[in-house]
């Protein structure tokens, strides 16, 4: 089990509920679907790292500061002798690599970032942060590319890129380094993740007003607004999904939080958000139970 577990982030979700309930300009809606490739492909990663068996302490997603220059970790694992370091790729179709010019690209000649670029400056970051705190480990910083409909043609030989179909053994061999951990590297991972900073300052989301958002309960499988309330449970008229009313509701609450953290929960807001659930009451009973109340009468509002 990871010792940072992997989160997705504020502005992934913010940008996944206004995907839903308003028409996005293009350049969102492109950095929406690279952040859910991106997390995907993670998620992919973690799901391999999680079964290591060797002594260790995995980080997902560290976004961390030196020399107020801001960089980000995908994931990170701490072994008795070295700190490894990954630069995890979700890319996907046929790719070739320039080995005069150092450029990758995908085919048939469409210029990609070089993740080595990306790479080579993370783990200078990192090795330079590592110095500061008192820590001299080696780094050992390699791309991981995960998907495995990824294919790189005239691949380098001497580049720190792990394949799709080299990902397993890598990992093999990583749990079978002998590794036994003490103290100081429980303070460094602990470190680390003190001085991980929660708030992204390369956040972009596109402006919005609560009036100009489409109202109504959403699918939490296939994001559909076909959603009828049927006895206490809520039920998709598109794929068939049944939720609880209660749990619905309450994702709701979390939707609008995420979107307008300044909004008091009130339940005229919660049942004008919804649409579906007919009854005030009902809401406000659902709301009474899981949130604490505040103000009395025509002034209640909920936290």
């Amino acid at each position: 089990m990871a010792y940072k577990p992997r989160i997705r982030s504020k502005e992934y979700l913010i940008l996944r509920v206004l995907k839903i309930r308003m028409t996005m300009p293009k350049k969102d809606m492109q950095r929406y679907f690279r952040l859910k490739k991106g997390y995907e492909g993670e998620e992919m990663f973690d799901t391999l790292t999680e079964k290591l068996q060797c002594e260790c302490y995995i980080l997902n997603d560290l976004l961390l500061k030196v020399n107020n220059i801001t960089f980000q970790v995908d994931t990170l694992i701490i072994i008795s002798s070295k700190v490894c370091f990954y630069e995890v790729k979700n890319n996907e179709d046929d790719y070739f690599y320039d080995s005069e010019k150092d450029i990758l690209y995908k085919k048939p000649q469409k210029e990609y970032s070089n993740p080595l670029t990306q790479l080579n400056r993370s783990a200078s970051l990192l090795r330079q942060l590592l110095q500061n705190i008192g820590y001299n480990s080696p780094i050992e910083a390699q791309v991981v590319f995960i998907n495995p409909k990824f294919t790189l043609y005239q691949a380098p030989m001497d580049k720190p890129f792990i394949f799709p179909t080299q990902v397993e053994n890598y990992l093999k061999k990583l749990d079978s380094t002998p590794s036994q951990l003490n103290g100081r590297h429980k303070m460094l991972a602990d470190k680390l993740i003190s001085l991980h900073i929660e708030k992204n300052p390369y956040t972009t989301l596109p402006s919005y007003t609560y009036g100009q958002l489409r109202k109504g309960m959403t699918c939490e499988v296939c994001d559909s607004f076909s959603i009828s309330v049927q006895g206490k449970k809520c039920v998709c008229g598109d794929c068939g999904h049944e939720e609880l009313v209660e749990a619905a509701v309450l994702r709701s609450v979390r939707e609008i939080k995420l979107l307008f953290p300044d909004l008091k929960i009130t339940t005229s807001l919660v049942h004008e958000w919804c649409g579906v659930v007919d009854s005030e009451r009902r809401i406000r009973r659902i709301l009474g139970e899981n949130f604490k109340i505040f103000g009395n009468r025509r002034w209640v509002f909920y936290e």
